[in-house]
């Protein structure tokens, strides 16, 4: 079968410089009074944590071979795409040890179930390989504080920092913690995430809640001692500690951008703050402070612009007395509104099927159609993988049908400068061709800046409007790019629904590391 594929119009070249001259560069994203379908949005993270701390998701045990490990990864990562998600937050350093070859850490046992033992092969050079195969934003999630999952330094290995500098540890309940009121303990755990974002390519940076330990009924902080040697200045206690995770929290994001700019910083605290009760600024609610219960001052990070982004834990049902979700949301997107802090919104997946509310499938999806309405509201990350995976109840089938039909490209970190691929020229579509029971496209960017390209298809030989693209209708789907220099970079797209019988009209953009996206190239048809 002879298959035609070709530029339209035919002066594609000298049209193209035209149209490079005259297109603006976020002319992909379409005037801003475009109408667009609040069901199939231009951008949105989707997200889904994998845990390690306990094999929680993934390896699914310990002391699995290279290639079970290697196979069940994958395996996490091709559900999540097709699902239509675009990013993954995977737990690297769960309790100060390493998911590669660090020099400050050892390797973890949740690898092969003894800590300091080599896995065989570089796990996270692997873990983000696979996740940019399939141009899923990769986000290293770090626990900054907790040593081991046990409280007798004698189990750690010989080496282990913990065990050369006793003075920054303290056991509580049953674990082990790294003392965030030591300075030299708060600068090694900044050296030591530092070196995994200096030396692998990860697209974000990723604390959870999990600061000062959460509270243990008759058990006090065993940190007097550190207070009075460390803590001058400060007329309390309790203040000391929010500085010592605040002063963590803003060296971090000195530290990564400094080295970085493009790679994002983000924390998921415990869902509330403080409650109106205690502070007038506080939430609507009747829960467990993160201000007062474990010195995370969140609310203080996002007002310094010390994170790119915010991700509360809010694992409430709508309608919940003590933390509504639908009370908290709003909240939150009143505190980061004007910030250019991004909201992502931290969905339990975890908890479908097991009780009251959560036993209603459609409870997850009710929480996206009330994100609607807050438009700093910029995507969700589920917890946890083998729960979106598990798809209880049904639940995440919904959420896809309902609020991911589409795909959608990552929110545009805006904060951190940078501009378009190669502004003000477009990509161009080298190549459309009928490919089994698709078709496939390749396509160029020419200059430096591209990292990855957005593909989107029309129906027929047509000339969209602006406004065709300002939402996800169109959009099929991104892909990295590969062999990137500062004279370009290429892909090849698959695009698997291409019908034999019909004809199409394709568009490319070329987005950059924080995700801005170019003026849209020259179309192409397949007939």
């Amino acid at each position: 079968m002879l298959v035609r594929t070709r530029f339209f119009p035919s002066t594609a070249l000298a049209l193209g410089a035209v149209l490079a001259l005259t297109i603006p560069a976020n002319a992909a994203d379409g005037p801003a009074t475009c109408p667009t379908n609040p069901a199939h949005p231009k951008r949105q993270l989707r997200a889904e944590w994998i845990a390690s701390v306990v094999n929680i998701d993934w390896p699914s045990r310990q002391g699995l071979s290279v290639q079970e490990q290697q196979a069940e990864y994958v395996r996490l990562l091709d559900d999540a795409k097709s699902r239509k998600l675009n990013a993954v937050v995977v737990q690297i350093r769960p309790t100060a040890d390493a998911f590669w070859p660090s020099p400050y850490e050892p390797w973890s046992e949740w690898l092969t179930g003894e800590q300091g033992r080599h896995p065989g092969y570089d796990p996270l050079a692997f873990l983000i390989r696979e996740a940019h195969a399939r141009d899923l934003a990769f986000h290293a999630w770090f626990n900054p504080y907790r040593v081991s999952m046990q409280n007798d330094p004698s189990k750690l290995v010989p080496s282990h920092p913990a065990r050369q500098h006793p003075d920054w540890v303290f056991a509580y309940g049953p674990k082990l913690y790294y003392d965030p009121g030591v300075p030299a303990a708060r600068a090694f755990v900044e050296n030591a995430i530092l070196h995994a974002v200096e030396n692998y390519d990860v697209d974000g940076v990723h604390f959870d809640d999990y600061f000062y330990p959460y509270p243990i009924a008759g058990q006090a902080l065993p940190d007097q001692r550190t207070y009075e040697q460390y803590g001058g200045g400060f007329a309390n206690i309790d203040d000391w500690r929010r500085h010592n995770v605040d002063r963590l929290v803003e060296e971090t994001n000195a530290r990564i951008h400094a080295k970085k700019p493009w790679v994002a910083f983000g924390i998921s605290p415990f869902g509330i703050w403080r409650n109106r009760a205690s502070d007038p600024r506080g939430s609507d609610t009747a829960g467990f402070e993160s201000y007062s219960g474990i010195y995370a001052d969140s609310l203080k990070w996002v007002d310094q612009g010390w994170v790119d982004y915010i991700n509360p834990q809010v694992y409430w049902n709508i309608g919940l007395a003590v933390a509504d979700y639908a009370k908290l949301v709003p909240w939150w997107a009143e505190r980061v509104r004007g910030t250019g802090v991004h909201l992502y919104v931290g969905q339990a997946a975890y908890k479908v099927g097991t009780s009251g509310a959560w036993l209603d499938p459609a409870e997850l999806s009710r929480h996206l159609s009330f994100n609607r309405s807050y438009p700093e509201v910029q995507g969700d990350v589920y917890f946890s993988a083998k729960d979106v995976a598990a798809d209880r109840l049904g639940s995440i089938t919904q959420v896809v049908a309902e609020h991911y039909a589409r795909p959608a490209l990552l929110p545009a970190e805006t904060r951190r400068g940078g501009h378009a691929p190669q502004a003000p020229h477009a990509p161009l579509i080298l190549r459309v061709s009928r490919a089994g029971e698709g078709a496939e496209l390749t396509v160029r960017a020419f200059g430096g800046g591209a990292t990855s390209f957005a593909v989107y298809r029309f129906d027929g030989v047509t000339f969209p409007g602006e406004c065709a693209f300002a939402d996800a209708a169109h959009l099929l789907g991104t892909v990295r790019a590969q062999g990137i220099t500062t004279a370009g970079a290429s892909a090849t797209f698959v695009d698997p629904s291409a019908r034999p019988d019909a004809t199409y009209t394709y568009y490319a953009t070329a987005l950059d590391r924080l995700q801005h996206e170019s003026a849209r190239s020259l179309p192409r048809v397949l007939r």
